[in-house]
């Protein structure tokens, strides 16, 4: 199973990169993503991700409850960092 992780603004910066591809036996639940992402990158990272300012998109879709989230084969998942604007 393959899916794409894709990070977006200020969380492209903190993970230098704008995606990382991921290969897993099984599909991955959020708990298993957030675990991928603290062994990535690092723990503040995922725990940046989990926080209730970064919304989250699946196949170009918002999720409401991230949580709830399962990953399966050619999923991708965007991180969308909270925006200013004025």
């Amino acid at each position: 199973m393959k899916a794409k992780l894709v990070f977006l603004g200020r969380l492209e910066e903190q993970a230098g990169r704008g995606f990382e591809d991921i290969a897993a036996s099984a599909p991955l639940d959020w708990t298993d993503v957030l675990g991928w992402l603290g062994d990535w990158h690092s723990i503040e990272f995922a725990e940046a991700v989990d926080g209730e300012k970064v919304k989250v998109a699946l196949n170009g879709a918002l999720v409401a409850d991230k949580h709830g989230i399962v990953l399966n084969d050619g999923d991708e998942i965007a991180f969308l960092p909270p925006v200013s604007g004025g």
